[in-house]
C-alpha cells in the first residue's frame, strides 16, 4: 500500500537490519507512544530454545489473555494424548431390523459433529433394514462441568463464541441468523439457517426498518437463564441483509432433534425420544462416529480461534485423564510437564473468554518452548495461524518480509489484544514470544498494528557481534518517536478490520 508516494515506514525498514542491543529502544519506541499511555504492555522476546532473552517487559506479570489461553489448552492435549487420538462417540442398540427397541448415542463432547454424520448413520440404519425405533436416546453427561461457563458474560452467552459446551456437540452449537430490511416502519424479516436451532429462540422484535441511508443500530440482548431474543435499533431499507451467529440455548435438545429429523427423512419412525444421563451401553455397540485425529482438532481450534473447541477439549483432557470434575488440573498437570511454572496463570477455562483468566506472557512463552522440545512440535506449530497466509493471521503481515514467516496466535476481546508464537529471522535464531496490550482505550486495530510494528522488529534483529556491518535503526528524519503523526504513519501499513 502506498502512502503519499512512498511505502509506509514500517513496512519499509522491514528489511533493514536491527542489532538485538538496539532492539528495547526500538520496541519502546513503539510502546511509548502517546496514544499507549492509559494502556499495559506486557511483553517477553526470547530464542526458541531460552537460552536468550532479547526483551523482556512485566513478563512474570499477569495479563487477561484472551485465545492467547488456546495456545495452553492444545499444548496441553496434544502432549498427553499425541496427535492420532480421535473422540469416538458410541451407538448401540437393542433390538433387530425392522424394529429397534432402542437406539442409544452416547455423546463423547466431539466438537467437530456435524449434522452429515447423522445423516450417515440414518442412512446405514435404513440399508440394514431398519424402519421403526421405539426409543431414541442420547446422554449428555460425559462432560461433569456447566454446559454454561460461570464466568462468561451474559452478552457473550448469545452468540456462537459464547454457546454452550456440553456433550453433544452438533455444528459448533451455533445457528446463522439474517435480517432483512422491509417496508418503511416495518420489522425486519428474521431468516434462521436452521429451523430446528432457531425455533428454540422467543423473539421479541422491536427492531424497525428505517430510511435509506440510516447507519445500522441492531441491537440483541437477553434475559438470564432464558432463551428470549430481544431486537432492538434499526436497518436501514436499502441496508444488505445483517448477518449473525447465535448461539443455540438448548444443544442437546438440537442434537436429538436434527438425529430424529434425519431418522425420518430415510423413513425411519421414532415412537419416543430423549435425553437422559450417561448409563451403561444400551444393548449391542453398532459401532462409533469417530472425530478427525487430534492433529485436525487442534488446528481448527487454533487456526479461527475456536471457543467450543477449546472448551470441548479441555473437558476431554480432564475425561480422558481421570479428572472429569477437574479438566483445569489435567491441564495444570500437563503444562507442568512441559515445563510451565504453575505460578505463572490462573485459568478459569481453557478457551480465553473468561475475565478471569490470568496469564503471564512468561508463561506463554514457557509452553511455547515446551512445545517446541516436544516429540508433537510440527504438529502444534502446524495448528497455528501463519502471518498473511491462513487462520486469524491471514489480512495480518500481507506485503511484509514476515508473510509466511511468522507463526502466531491472536488474541482479542475489549481492551485487549495479544500475540504469541514462533518467528525465525533471517539473520537469527528461532525466537518465541508474547505480546499483550491490556487497559487499552485504543481501537483494535491500532492495537493490532502496534504489536505487529513490533513483531516486523523482531523479524530484523541479527547478533550485536554483527553491529558493524548492519545498517542501525533509526526512525525517519524529522519524526520524532513521540509524534501522533508519526504513529499514524507507521500503522498505517496493515488496517485489520475484522475483529478476530
Amino acid at each position: 500500500m502506498l502512502l503519499g508516494g512512498r511505502l509506509p515506514v514500517a513496512q519499509a525498514q522491514a528489511t533493514l537490519s536491527l542489532c538485538t542491543a538496539d532492539l528495547p529502544a526500538a520496541i519502546e519506541t513503539v510502546t511509548e507512544r502517546p496514544e499507549w499511555a492509559r494502556s499495559r504492555w506486557g511483553l517477553l522476546v526470547q530464542t526458541q530454545d531460552g537460552d536468550a532473552t532479547l526483551y523482556a517487559r512485566e513478563a512474570e506479570a499477569f495479563f487477561l489473555p484472551a485465545s492467547a489461553t488456546k495456545l495452553l489448552t492444545t499444548a496441553a492435549i496434544l502432549h498427553r494424548l499425541g496427535p492420532d487420538f480421535r473422540i469416538r462417540t458410541p451407538v448401540s442398540a437393542i433390538g433387530t431390523a425392522p424394529t429397534l427397541d432402542r437406539l442409544q448415542l452416547d455423546g463423547r463432547g466431539d466438537p467437530s459433529m456435524q449434522r452429515g454424520q447423522l445423516r450417515a448413520l440414518a442412512q446405514t440404519l435404513q440399508l440394514q433394514g431398519v424402519e421403526q425405533i421405539r426409543e431414541l436416546v442420547v446422554t449428555d453427561r460425559y462432560f461433569q462441568h456447566d454446559p454454561l461457563h460461570p464466568t462468561w458474560e451474559l452478552e457473550d452467552v448469545l452468540f456462537y463464541y459464547g454457546t454452550a459446551v456440553n456433550s453433544l456437540i452438533l455444528d459448533d452449537n451455533a445457528v446463522a441468523l439474517t435480517l432483512y430490511p422491509q417496508a418503511l416502519g416495518e420489522p425486519p424479516r428474521l431468516v434462521w439457517g436452521d429451523r430446528l436451532a432457531g425455533q428454540q429462540w422467543q423473539i421479541r422484535n422491536q427492531a424497525v426498518t428505517a430510511a435509506s441511508g440510516t447507519p445500522d443500530s441492531i441491537e440483541m440482548s437477553g434475559g438470564l437463564g432464558t432463551s428470549v431474543l430481544n431486537l432492538r435499533g434499526a436497518i436501514a431499507a436499502d441496508a444488505e441483509p445483517d448477518k449473525f451467529s447465535m448461539a443455540i440455548p438448548n444443544p442437546a435438545r438440537y442434537f436429538l432433534d436434527t438425529l430424529q429429523a434425519e431418522l425420518a427423512d430415510f423413513g425411519i419412525t421414532v415412537a419416543q425420544a430423549q435425553i437422559v444421563p450417561s448409563p451403561a451401553l444400551a444393548g449391542e455397540l453398532l459401532g462409533h462416529l469417530e472425530s478427525p485425529p487430534l492433529a485436525d482438532l487442534i488446528r481448527a481450534t487454533n487456526q479461527p480461534s475456536n471457543n467450543v473447541h477449546a472448551e470441548a477439549l479441555l473437558q476431554t483432557l480432564g475425561v480422558t485423564t481421570g479428572q472429569p470434575e477437574a479438566a483445569l488440573t489435567a491441564l495444570q498437570t500437563a503444562l507442568t510437564e512441559l515445563g510451565v511454572e504453575s505460578a505463572a496463570y490462573q485459568l478459569r477455562d481453557g478457551s480465553g473468554l473468561s475475565r478471569h483468566n490470568l496469564l503471564s506472557p512468561m508463561a506463554v512463552v514457557q509452553v511455547l518452548q515446551g512445545m517446541a522440545r516436544s516429540p508433537h512440535f510440527d504438529t502444534y506449530r502446524a495448528s497455528l495461524p501463519v502471518g498473511g497466509v491462513s487462520g486469524t493471521l491471514r489480512q495480518r503481515f500481507q506485503d511484509t518480509p514476515l508473510a509466511g514467516v511468522v507463526i502466531a496466535k491472536t488474541g482479542t476481546m475489549t481492551g485487549v489484544s495479544t500475540l504469541s508464537g514462533y518467528l525465525n529471522p533471517s539473520d537469527y535464531e528461532p525466537l518465541v514470544f508474547s505480546i499483550m496490550v491490556n487497559r487499552s482505550e485504543r481501537s483494535v486495530t491500532e492495537q493490532r498494528a502496534a504489536i505487529d510494528e513490533i513483531v516486523l522488529l523482531l523479524g530484523r534483529v541479527q547478533p550485536c557481534e554483527d553491529k558493524a556491518a548492519s545498517v542501525p535503526w533509526s526512525m525517519p528524519p524529522h519524526a520524532p518517536a513521540s509524534s501522533p503523526k508519526m504513529a499514524t504513519v507507521y500503522t498505517q501499513y496493515g488496517m485489520i478490520k475484522r475483529n478476530n
